[in-house]
């Protein structure tokens, strides 16, 4: 398979897409509930995958009651994910590659988060990132953060690219929304969530993985 035209940019998601950080949320938010006494299931977390923090804040205090105090829970998970990473940066299928060949082309290119600031710069100078990127954002940047178009038309914006000229790449469902409705051309890249009918309607393709997009690319 290849692209129909090759795009002037790329803008990738992080957690899930670059990062293989879901799983080590998933297990420090069940292992941290666990040690208050919820309970904290994997069909929970999959409705949180691809939500920014106040979208988890809102649906964890549906699950948990409005008594439930995320200011507290969240530092306390983030604090497992960071003793996790320290033993290093877990990364997903081709992404080393990817961003290596993308960069070796000239392609300008950017990563989109619903993630803070204070989370995503760590994580992405971490796992070697931050210094190949041409632009960033995160969720300080923007007032409406995914499934709505708002992070990719700035990132469009600050790579200096016409929307319907970038490639972005997504793992979630709400990435994948606000990826198509800003005009991108995304492909949808499944890590925990499987594409839906709905994925495959907005997307231009799904991929195995970013192996498979790198050589429609033909960045090999």
């Amino acid at each position: 398979m290849a692209l129909p035209r090759a795009p002037k940019a790329v803008v990738f998601d992080m957690d899930g897409l670059l990062l293989d950080t879901e799983r080590l949320t998933r297990n420090a938010m069940e292992e941290e509930a666990a040690a208050r006494g919820l309970s904290f299931n994997d069909d929970l977390f999959l409705r949180l995958v691809g939500v920014d923090e106040t979208g988890t804040r809102r649906r964890l205090a549906d699950v948990f009651g409005a008594a439930f105090d995320y200011d507290d829970f969240r530092p306390a998970y983030r604090a497992r994910v960071r003793e996790r990473v320290k033993q290093g940066m877990p990364m997903r299928p081709g992404a080393p590659e990817m961003v290596t060949a993308v960069k070796a082309a000239g392609l300008p290119m950017a990563v989109a988060t619903s993630s803070w600031l204070a989370q995503a710069e760590p994580h992405l100078r971490q796992a070697g990132i931050w210094p190949l990127l041409d632009a960033l954002v995160t969720r300080d940047d923007v007032t409406n953060a995914k499934p709505d178009p708002e992070p990719y038309l700035l990132a469009a914006k600050r790579l200096g690219v016409p929307p319907g000229e970038i490639l972005a790449l997504e793992d979630s469902h709400s990435g994948v929304r606000s990826a198509s409705a800003a005009g991108t051309k995304v492909v949808m890249v499944p890590d925990l969530l499987p594409a839906t009918d709905e994925m495959h309607r907005l997307a231009y393709a799904v991929a195995p993985d970013l192996h498979a997009v790198r050589s429609w690319l033909r960045l090999d």
